[in-house]
């Protein structure tokens, strides 16, 4: 497939700072749907009289649903217009998280849950959105402000969601996350400008190209493998620390899933940093660091099974370094994808955010049943060993990277190291094995 039939979309370079703060919270409100589950699950357990391995079901609906909608649905970013799809989707979140605050029982809160996966794909939406709104010199500020919103979501759904849900029980969150989904949806209709779909192609192909991508690029599969193991660690600790927290070690509510969850707002602090390193040393020496970064808050992670203080601090500690290593390698991981092919990287994206959420979501399974085999410490090994798996496989890959350098530099040159290009090139000629 070609992008000859590509049209460029209306561009809007002089879009108002409340537009792009309309769809930053259009992203925060969108991710912070696939987060707030993992504060409630021990309620959910209670409240439907079903076990919490069971009750953890739930959040891993809601991330395989959200991969299933990266794939589907994002992709037709390129082909139908972004207000009205937008609008849409928000519409059906919000239609459906009313369905899950009013299940009966825990099969339909999982499939209402699924399809609110599946719908609140606004995020992935919204930065190709932003980046045709804008100026070419303007585009750097405007996804931070996105990525913020995004993480804003991600943590604050948690703390509102814990909080609220231990005062009313677990559907009250429910309920407040459709009325915010519907009244976002309310405010893009109003607020987001028309836009004509970049590309004339048809949806069939478009969601084909991710796939296609998938078996031709190597910088993106390896990208793709790296944050699906590292998000699986983060989602299975997001699962099981719940689980700990309102076991008989700290005999806690929910609400302080969602206070933990609060101490590590300073990881978007964090990200801008983190993509300054990758400009200054390329993608693959924020990974290596990144890495290892997780690695380390496994084994402080391990510590929080003691309790008390000693224990909750190693939480705190440890989810901080967990938070910081993920999203951090995320960054790097998206400047890999974006070098490769400019023609298509909302298509790169899709296939990217989809790797990743199928990797949260079976690291959510995998931590709920390493939690009820092992406890806490199974957890952290698991974290432990998905690290070590990534790492070695970055080992690998960079070291065939630096023979390429070797291999191609220019003698006599006086470069301090090799530009982003040239890592960007190399990255898209490493070999498929």
């Amino acid at each position: 497939m070609t992008d000859h039939d590509q049209r460029q979309p209306t561009a809007h370079p002089g879009a108002s700072p409340r537009v792009i703060l309309a769809l930053a919270l259009v992203c925060g409100a969108a991710v912070g749907n696939v987060y707030f589950p993992q504060a409630l699950s021990p309620l959910i357990a209670s409240g439907l009289h079903v076990s919490p391995d069971a009750a953890a079901g739930v959040v891993t609906a809601t991330q395989f649903g959200y991969a299933a909608g990266i794939c589907l649905l994002v992709p037709l970013g390129d082909r139908l217009p972004y207000r009205p799809l937008l609008v849409t989707l928000l519409t059906l979140t919000g239609l459906g998280l009313f369905a899950a605050s009013a299940a009966p029982g825990l099969v339909p809160l999982v499939v209402a849950s699924a399809l609110v996966g599946v719908t609140t794909v606004a995020a992935p939406l919204a930065g190709p959105l932003a980046a045709g709104l804008v100026s070419e010199e303007r585009r750097g500020v405007t996804g931070g402000t996105l990525l913020s919103g995004s993480l804003a979501g991600m943590l604050l759904s948690r703390t509102v969601g814990g909080a609220l849900g231990d005062l009313l029980g677990w559907r009250a969150p429910y309920v407040l996350a459709a009325v915010l989904s519907l009244a976002v949806a309310a405010l893009s209709a109003r607020l987001l400008p028309r836009t004509s779909p970049p590309s004339s192609q048809g949806c069939v192909a478009l969601l084909a190209e991710p796939l296609r991508l998938l078996r031709t690029e190597p910088g993106l599969r390896r990208s793709c493998l790296y944050q699906a193991l590292v998000f699986a660690g983060f989602s299975a600790v997001w699962t099981g620390v719940a689980l700990l927290l309102t076991g008989p070690a700290y005999g806690m509510g929910a609400g302080a899933v969602g206070l933990l969850a609060l101490v590590n707002a300073v990881t978007m602090v964090c990200t801008p940093v983190a993509g300054r390193q990758v400009d200054r040393r390329g993608p693959d020496a924020v990974n290596r660091v990144c890495f290892l970064v997780v690695g380390a808050s496994a084994a402080v992670l391990a510590l929080g099974g003691l309790g008390g203080v000693a224990g909750m601090t190693a939480l705190v500690v440890g989810t901080l370094l967990l938070d910081v290593g993920m999203q951090s390698g995320m960054v790097a991981n998206t400047v890999r994808i974006q070098a490769l092919r400019a023609e298509v990287r909302s298509r790169l994206t899709t296939a990217y955010m989809t790797c990743a959420y199928l990797g949260g979501a079976v690291g959510s399974w995998l931590g709920t049943r390493a939690y009820g085999r092992f406890g806490w410490p199974g957890v952290c090994a698991l974290v432990a060993a998905l690290t070590a798996v990534a790492l070695a496989r970055h080992r690998g890959a960079t070291r065939r990277t630096a023979a390429r350098f070797r291999r191609t530099a220019a003698p006599g040159s006086g470069a301090a190291g090799p530009t982003m290009a040239a890592r960007a090139a190399a990255t898209s000629r490493e070999e498929t094995s």
